[in-house]
């Protein structure tokens, strides 16, 4: 196996649920490389991929798929902030969520539903609905694992600033 190939399955596993192109720039290798290697890793059940959110992340093949979902989610800094506090806080009003994160209810609403669909976080029946994480526990556990990349977290600060325009 090539050296990079084996320096791109050991960031994978270093960086669980890290995406594409993330790959390709913490460790400056070409795009094309990058993708050649990754479907190889990915073709020998080295890796495992998965599209999430618009995004393709890799992860290494012991992570069940809603870990999976669960670390791809954790990357991203506005779902990470509405389930660090749900874990924090215990279930939540949508409302409450959104005066804590000082984040426009349209944006709890979109990431929760988003969050709620893949299984992280649970929606009550009951009105006005709670929120809750699915898998405290696990969750809990997979939060030490990740950190959102910088280029993560400026996506979302953009989307924050334009949402506070519309506001």
């Amino acid at each position: 196996m090539s050296d990079t190939r084996t320096q791109i399955r050991r960031h994978v596993r270093d960086t669980p649920g890290v995406h594409f192109n993330q790959v390709g720039r913490d460790l400056d290798i070409a795009t094309g490389q990058v993708q050649y290697h990754l479907r190889r890793l990915v073709r020998n059940d080295e890796l495992a991929v998965e599209r999430i959110g618009g995004r393709t992340h890799y992860f290494d093949p012991s992570f069940d798929p809603w870990e999976r979902r669960a670390l791809a989610f954790l990357r991203r800094e506005t779902p990470r902030e509405i389930i660090v506090r749900l874990h924090a806080d215990g279930p939540k009003r949508p409302k409450a969520l959104a005066s804590d994160l000082d984040l426009a209810r349209s944006t709890i609403s979109w990431h929760v539903s988003t969050l709620a669909e893949n299984g992280i976080v649970e929606k009550s029946d009951d009105r006005p609905m709670t929120l809750a994480l699915n898998r405290p526990d696990r969750t809990a556990e997979l939060l030490g694992v990740v950190s959102p990349s910088l280029p993560d977290r400026l996506v979302d600060r953009f989307v924050r600033t334009v949402d506070e325009l519309f506001d």
